[in-house]
């Protein structure tokens, strides 16, 4: 076990689930004829496709189970705070940690809710839970963050559907800080009204694509501002051993790493590179793989540099959360040589290797069923096992949470 970092708060376990299967995204930009000559701008290899049977409930249970049972009972019982983030949310009223709860086998004694802000409410969840950990009103309390959504764009989206990801992130925080001690008071929020992406229904995706770029790129340099005027002497290349990002897309963190540099530092261009493979780079390594999955992006992408990286000192890791809308924060905290191994029991690596690689063809036919996700449905039952040979590689295939039917608008799940 990791030994314990005393007088801390932090992200005690974490763990990312990236779908069943997955797609290389090249297929995907042949299938659907885009311009090759914009594939190298997202810097991807393959994008994470649920199946039939997942949703934002069987994400969030498949990415948090595998900490849970790496947990002694006396342990569970301390989650006294269970956060759900989405913009894919099952129900006008129910939340999607209710079922969470009830699929972990959480507590009784837990408090559960779920949250909503685009791509940044997973990062409000945390620091509001690391708030409630720091205060000592609990001692010893833990609290498990899940960021979950399901990608809901076809061909309609064009280039923004090469980019999207499906799956979640489990978060567990707590006073025995494996993976990242956080700094905590140091932050800096950014925020303000702006329509640059939306879904107005269950089945409607929409989106402002410049905008939403540039007020990416606005939020990171004013978060990062704020950020300077909590911690003295702050700089943006020496007081961060690594950056973790919001990553829509590759392309785009490259963007505004590049942005902060020019603005920032006195780097020439090769400068800039250098410094961004040496930064930047290992948190892009498993967003790669999964694409964006909205509030759980830059948490995937820390677990990317731990995994990649390996650090064998301590190491400042600077993170930027934005969710469109607009809300965006900067916060950092320290990992080191214990991350590595909290991490790595959990193979996040292997399950992204693991996955069941689509053709387009294959794609195409799941499509029509996955966009049916979010439409409420009264009645409805899902043929689990017609896809059930699409993930069933190995014997040592850990099970799964999956949607079995709808009755009178209530989902009922099974493990397979």
């Amino acid at each position: 076990m990791a030994e314990r970092v005393p007088g801390g708060v932090g992200i005690e376990a974490i763990n990312a689930y990236g779908g069943a299967a997955s797609i290389p995204v090249l297929d995907l930009f042949r299938g659907r004829r885009l311009d090759p000559e914009r594939f190298s701008n997202l810097m991807m290899q393959e994008r994470g496709v649920a199946l039939p049977f997942e949703d934002p409930v069987t994400n969030a249970v498949n990415a948090a189970r595998p900490i849970l049972d790496a947990m002694s009972p006396e342990a569970r019982e301390r989650i006294e705070l269970l956060v759900t983030s989405s913009e894919s949310g099952v129900d006008f009223s129910k939340s999607i940690s209710s079922h969470a709860h009830e699929h972990l086998g959480l507590s009784r004694h837990c408090r559960f809710l779920e949250v909503k802000q685009a791509c940044y409410a997973a990062t409000g969840a945390l620091q509001l839970a690391l708030g409630y950990i720091a205060s000592g009103v609990s001692p010893g309390a833990k609290a498990l963050v899940i960021a979950t959504d399901v990608t809901l764009v076809d061909e309609s989206g064009l280039y923004s559907e090469p980019a999207m990801g499906t799956g979640g992130v489990a978060v567990l925080l707590g006073d025995e800080p494996r993976v990242m001690k956080m700094d905590l008071g140091a932050f800096g929020n950014y925020s303000y009204d702006v329509f640059d992406t939306a879904r107005p229904s269950p089945e409607i995706d929409i989106g402002d694509v410049d905008r939403s770029l540039f007020t990416y790129l606005d939020c990171l340099k004013h978060s990062f501002a704020a950020y300077g005027r909590r911690v003295d002497g702050v700089d943006f290349v020496s007081t961060f051993d690594y950056l973790a990002m919001h990553t829509p897309f590759a392309g785009l963190v490259k963007a505004g790493h590049r942005k902060m540099m020019r603005e920032l530092t006195p780097c020439d261009v090769d400068e800039i590179e250098a410094d961004f493979g040496r930064r930047v780079k290992p948190s892009l390594q498993y967003p790669s793989l999964v694409g964006n999955l909205c509030s759980g992006s830059v948490y995937l992408s820390l677990c990317s540099i731990i995994d990649t990286i390996k650090p064998e000192r301590s190491a400042r890791v600077g993170m930027f959360s934005y969710g469109s809308g607009c809300s965006s924060e900067f916060f950092s905290g320290v990992i080191g040589p214990e991350s590595v191994s909290a991490l790595a029991g959990l193979d996040i690596g292997g399950h992204l290797r693991g996955r069941r690689q689509l053709t387009f063809d294959q794609y195409v036919e799941l499509l029509k069923e996955n966009l049916r996700c979010l439409v409420p449905t009264k009645n409805r039952d899902v043929d689990v096992e017609r896809y059930l040979p699409l993930v069933t590689r190995t014997a040592s295939r850990p099970r799964m949470l999956a949607l079995r039917r709808v009755v009178d608008y209530h989902r009922q799940y099974e493990w397979v």
